[in-house]
């Protein structure tokens, strides 16, 4: 629940949200792949969070990002950070033990290709992590939110009346709509890798369930993690 009410200060209190969301992941992924020792690609790390945080839990940290204000978010980009698309992955195939992305994948046009870069970059036995903010979630439309269930188009010309500016997130442009259902589908049948998980990151145990009950998935999840080992 601690993560849950930080995820709704990610753009009020960006430092305390990526800090905190840092550490959950280490914690959260270890359960699922040793780190210390591994080589681990952050696809999406941005300004620098996540490396502090693989590299204090012993892993051989690589991350990228696309857009150069997230690279410098804090000054000067993070150690090991580079900048690079996340659907042409600028890494030889099958050479990190770990490939890590976390909230990105709404964020790009084309999800599955980047699914599948992150697959194929990852060595045979290891492990794919990535979690992203669900459409029609609550906080699917991001900054724009509740309005998105009335589409994403509106919400966007709705924010950019009430407050003169453009969101930071896009609808068509830096955000997409990713559904569970499509998620799942693309894990399900990937040849690249075989699903070992999928479930609401910021749920406690209890409610895992949500996950396998169409429709209500959609809204109740908030945001979906699909762990996958590489073939």
């Amino acid at each position: 629940m601690t993560l849950f009410r930080t995820f709704l200060t990610e753009q009020t209190d960006p430092d305390g949200f990526y800090s905190a969301l840092a550490a959950d992941s280490v914690r959260q992924l270890a359960s699922h792949a040793p780190l210390s020792g591994r080589t681990v690609l952050d696809v999406g790390g941005g300004p620098g969070y996540f490396s502090d945080a693989f590299r204090a839990a012993g892993a051989a940290y690589l991350g990228l990002d696309p857009d150069v204000g997230e690279l410098s978010a804090r000054g000067e980009p993070g150690e090991n950070m580079i900048r690079a698309s996340g659907t042409e992955l600028p890494v030889r195939t099958g050479s990190v033990d770990v490939c890590y992305s976390s909230n990105v994948l709404e964020h790009v046009s084309e999800p599955w290709v980047m699914l599948d870069e992150m697959c194929r970059v990852t060595k045979p036995g290891g492990t794919v992590f990535a979690s992203f903010t669900p459409w029609y979630s609550p906080w699917g439309g991001h900054e724009t939110a509740p309005w998105h269930f009335l589409g994403g188009d509106y919400a966007r010309q709705r924010y950019l009346r009430k407050l003169g500016k453009q969101p930071k997130n896009k609808f068509g442009e830096s955000l997409f709509p990713v559904s569970v259902g499509a998620a799942l589908r693309w894990a399900k049948a990937t040849p690249l890798a075989d699903l070992v998980a999928g479930y609401p990151r910021y749920h406690p145990s209890w409610a895992m369930w949500i996950v396998r009950v169409p429709g209500l998935r959609e809204i109740a999840s908030w945001n979906l993690v699909l762990v996958l080992r590489r073939r």
